[in-house]
């Protein structure tokens, strides 16, 4: 595998790619990456023949009181991961080269709807920054496919709808999400849990099932939401929000709808903010 920094490089090595004719799949990422982030490279590597994956910690997703400065940064670590799991090349740029102008200075890509709601109204500008730079990346990789683990539910219905409204030439697959064996999604924010509240992380994906239950033994979609954000409370999280909604657009169900809906959690557990999701079958 191989690493370059700079949009030049980058692009001649899919140049040659191409005169090949070769399909590429590309994996964004912040880095510190774990079995999750392994099992999209392998997704990505079943489906191209040449994978390229991204490291870049992307300050404009990050709100003023987030954890942008401490965001592990361990890309050693990360490019023996993808090496091991035959990433053909990663591109690690500095900020300078996905902002020229700034951060602040930014273009900014702005999806409606989408990132108003969950997410969006905790986070203000969040999928902004997201939708960016994934704009960015996809302008400088200019993949076939790109890969996204559905564990961001949100962010991978934004992408998604960022995609076909602009019209890029992307195909976007979504890999399942990958958990530990107590049920807790893995994520690199898990490291910043204590031992006792590690034990206690898995409630959210215990919490999601019941919801799931609920919702098809018939109970109303407000109480069961009511009901699972009481539970997580009383357990000693901070629940954002525990939601119910269409897998399609993130909109609140009506009454009696059943199917093709998504129950999603966000809450904090001491200076650790968990967010996971479970679509119904």
């Amino acid at each position: 595998m191989q690493t370059v920094q700079d949009a030049a490089a980058l692009r001649a090595m899919i140049r040659g790619w191409r005169g090949q004719g070769l399909t590429v799949g590309f994996v964004p990422t912040m880095g510190n990456l774990h079995a999750g982030h392994h099992s999209l490279i392998k997704l990505a590597r079943a489906r191209a023949d040449r994978v390229v994956a991204s490291v870049f910690v992307n300050p404009t997703q990050f709100g003023p009181n987030e954890d942008f400065e401490r965001y592990p940064r361990t890309l050693v670590q990360d490019q023996g991961g993808l090496a091991e799991h035959e990433c053909d090349l990663l591109f690690a740029p500095e900020v300078a080269t996905m902002y020229p102008f700034g951060a602040q200075n930014s273009v900014s890509i702005h999806v409606p709807q989408l990132t108003e709601t969950l997410e969006g109204a905790h986070r203000p500008g969040h999928f902004d920054g997201v939708a960016t730079v994934v704009c960015k990346l996809f302008n400088l990789v200019q993949p076939d496919l790109a890969v996204f683990g559905q564990k961001d539910f949100q962010q991978l219905k934004v992408i998604e709808r960022m995609v076909r409204d602009i019209s890029l030439p992307v195909k976007i697959m979504a890999a399942p999400t990958l958990r530990a064996d107590d049920g807790l999604a893995l994520s690199s924010r898990n490291q910043y849990l204590s031992a006792a509240e590690r034990a206690l992380a898995p409630q959210v994906y215990a919490t999601l099932q019941q919801m799931r239950d609920l919702i098809a033994k018939g109970h109303a979609r407000t109480v069961v939401e009511q009901a699972a954000a009481s539970k997580l409370a009383r357990a000693g999280f901070d629940p954002d929000y525990a939601a119910i909604r269409r897998i399609e657009d993130l909109a609140e169900p009506a009454d009696g709808e059943r199917e093709g809906l998504v129950a999603l959690i966000a809450a904090r557990l001491g200076q650790t903010r968990l967010i996971d999701n479970l679509p119904f079958d």
